[in-house]
Formats: C-alpha cells, structure tokens, sequence
C-alpha cells in the first residue's frame, strides 16, 4: 500500500471539505445579511402603506364629511328636524284658501343653492386633483426606492454568482489534479497487480507440476482419520493390491453363498421328504378313518332295520291283536241310565 499517496488523497480531501466549507459559510452570510435586507425593505413598505392610509383617512374624515356630500340631503338622518314645518300655526300666511303649502314646479331658493352646489363641486375638484397629484407622487417615490432596492439586489446576487463561479473553477481544477494523480496511481497499481498475477500463476503452475495432484500420488488421498479412509477429491482409484484383496473377499463371499445356497436346499429337500411323509401318514389315518366310518354306519343301519322290524310287528300285534275289541252301542247306552 502506498502510504504517501493515500497521505496526499486525505490532504486533498480535508482542503477540498475546508474549501466547501468555507462556501457554505459565505453563502449562509450573505444569504442572511440578505433576509436581513429584505425584511427592512418589507417592514419599511408597510410602514408606507401604513401612513398612506392613515392620510387618507384622516383626509377622509377632515375634508370628506358626510354633511359636505352632495347627496347628503337624501339620507340625512337629522332632515326632518332641520326642515320648517308645513304649518307654524294657524296664522301661517302659507295656509291659502285652497290649503296647498306649495304648488308644483316652484323653487324659491333655486339660485342660492345652485349657486352653492357649484361652489361645493368646485372644491370637491380642487380637492380631487390635490389627492390625486399626492397619490401619483407617494406611488413614483415608492417605484422609485423598489427600483433602487431591486437594482442593489441584483448587483450582490452578480456579485455572488461571480464569486460561486470562482469558487467552482478551483473546486475543478482542485478535482482535475485529483484526478491525474488518482490515474496515475491507478495506472502504477495495475502494473503491479499484473506483476502480481503473473507471479501467482508461474508459482501455481510450477507447484502443479510437482505437486501430487497431477503426480497421481495415492499418500495424498490418506485422510488423517486412518488410512483405511481417504479423501475423495483426491483419490486417484485403488492399486492392484487393494483390488486383488477385493477380488479374493468377492470370491470367497461367492463360495459361501453357493455353500449357503447347498445346505437351504438340502434343508428344503429335508422339509419336503419330512412333508411327503406327513402326508402318507395322514392319508393312511384318514383312510382308516373312512373304514371305521363305515363299519359304524353299517353296524348302525343293521340295528334300525331291527327296529324297524320290532316297531312293524308291534304296530301289527296292536292292530290286529290289542285293539281288535270295538265298544258297541249297547257299551255306550248304560251310561247315564240312573239318577247317580
């Protein structure tokens, strides 16, 4: 590892963070001293429109009462009590034959107040064109102070963005350094890997070549549990003694069988001679069976066709012999012939 170029990489990075740092420092500056600016700007603004307002109500409340509009006869709450009655009393020169206070079409004060709602007009004019004039004036000295503050405000946000592309014109060539010597390095540590690989591989080569593995040497599959177990990727296949012992042990497990096989046939032929004569044995008991059967069964049929005989020649003695004597009519009329 190259201790140097990583030391270098660390610098460049702490000045690269420090050189951020200090921007985002001097941004969050001037973006504040800006707020700053602007809420003056707002807060002075209202303080304006504040005052505007102000004159205009006081202007409002001063020079535009309600008694000085022209139509303020119409909805003068206080009309009836400022006007003459219609009849003071009953000597009133007003109250004619005929009782009409005023004919139509008569004005007798027609000039006065002519006169007095011109001279009214005229002021409300005069008084007109003065607002009008102090409203134009305060609405160009207000365009003119925002002009001003805008023009100031885009001065300092050139002169920020001239600073940011300053400030990002280093941060570039900073990383464009960075870059070159990280190619470099990049560049020195892959013809070092390759050294590496092609020295890796020639080692692995050459201990191939001399290793077991391809040597084939059968010691390197004997596990370390005992030589009678193996390692199975390594085992090479088993030498021609291992496979002479395996030979002689199948040959010899294939005579035991064929002397397994002889003694269960001799046992099934044992079995079978053992079966027959059961069977003969049986034969001959059953057969002596059937001959007693049958003596029996013949003795028996001799005793019923006795008694059959017997029973025939009792039958014919009681027919014939025991009840031959008939009771006749003269047997049956001596009964009830008496009061007992």
């Amino acid at each position: 590892v190259d201790k140097d170029a990583l030391d270098s990489q660390v610098k460049d990075r702490k000045i690269q963070e420090a050189a951020e740092r200090a921007r985002n420092e001097q941004l969050a500056t001037e973006m504040k001293r800006n707020d700053k600016i602007m809420c003056m700007l707002e807060e002075r603004q209202k303080n304006e429109i504040r005052n505007i307002n102000k004159a205009i109500t006081e202007f409002q409340k001063n020079f535009q009462k309600p008694e000085t509009r022209r139509e303020f006869d119409l909805y003068d709450p206080q009309a009836l009590k400022k006007d003459r009655p219609a009849r003071l009393s009953d000597s009133d020169p007003r109250c004619t034959a005929s009782g009409l206070q005023k004919f139509m079409g008569e004005d007798l004060n027609y000039d006065q107040r002519m006169k007095f709602q011109k001279e009214q007009f005229r002021e409300w004019s005069l008084q007109q064109q003065r607002d009008w004039k102090n409203a134009l004036a305060d609405k160009k000295f207000a365009d003119d102070l925002y002009d001003k503050n805008r023009i100031a405000l885009d001065q300092k946000t050139m002169e920020q963005q001239r600073k940011e592309e300053q400030n990002r014109r280093a941060v570039c060539a900073a990383t464009k350094d960075f870059n070159r010597i990280q190619a470099a390095e990049l560049v020195e540590r892959k013809k070092l890997e390759k050294y590496q690989k092609m020295k890796d591989d020639t080692d692995e080569i050459s201990n191939l070549l001399k290793g077991d593995l391809l040597s084939e040497n059968p010691e390197q599959a004997v596990s370390s549990f005992g030589r009678h177990r193996v390692i199975t990727d390594r085992w090479k296949g088993m030498s021609q003694d291992q496979l002479m012992a395996i030979r002689c042990s199948q040959q010899q497990q294939v005579l035991e069988k064929q002397r397994l096989k002889e003694e269960e046939q001799q046992r099934d032929a044992e079995w079978d001679r053992q079966s027959l004569q059961a069977a003969r044995a049986q034969l001959v008991l059953e057969r002596h069976q059937q001959r007693q059967n049958r003596e029996r069964r013949r003795a028996l049929d001799s005793i019923n066709t006795e008694l059959a005989q017997e029973q025939k020649s009792k039958n014919i003695y009681l027919k014939e012999e025991a009840y031959s004597n008939f009771p006749t009519d003269q047997y049956y009329a001596q009964f009830n012939t008496t009061s007992r």
